[in-house]
């Protein structure tokens, strides 16, 4: 019985030390990525028009166009977006995850949207590559301009 007694024991140990592991992995990997979403949202408006969603569904206001500044945009890190006005009154938005190596960009200046895990940065104008590694240009979002209120789709 000893045998089997400590047989099990190493087994069941074993399976707890691995449980913790993934447990600890999957903690990490989440507050990882809501930590860039906090700094993301806190770089604009984007947690006070979210609602808690996931994604802002189509039609429902994600911003104001007094939100988005002339010659930079606001990245909307739980809708995945970023909203740019390149130019006075017109509005272009593409997704926030950077085509190099999927992390979430950080930041909008200088003419360009960039990402903080390998500095790839993408032109405000059209989302194209600026400055790689990443070399694909960010893809375009659909976004609705009614008055001062920009909407999803």
């Amino acid at each position: 019985m000893t045998e089997g007694s400590t047989r099990r024991t190493i087994l069941t140990t074993g399976a707890s030390a691995l449980a913790v592991c993934c447990v600890g992995c999957g903690s990490d990997n989440g507050s990882s990525s809501s930590g860039s979403s906090e700094s993301a949202a806190a770089s604009g408006p984007a947690s006070a028009s979210a609602s808690g969603s996931a994604s802002a569904p189509a039609g429902k206001a994600l911003a104001q166009t007094s939100q988005i500044p002339e010659g930079g945009g606001v990245i909307f890190a739980e809708q995945k977006i970023v909203v740019t006005q390149p130019t006075k009154g017109q509005y272009k938005a593409f997704s926030a995850i950077c085509t190099h190596e999927g992390c979430t960009v950080a930041q909008v200046a200088d003419g360009t949207i960039d990402c903080p895990c390998h500095g790839s940065k993408f032109h405000i104008a059209d989302g194209s590559v600026a400055h790689g590694p990443a070399t694909r240009p960010l893809p375009a979002e659909s976004i609705t301009v009614n008055g001062n209120s920009i909407t999803m789709g």
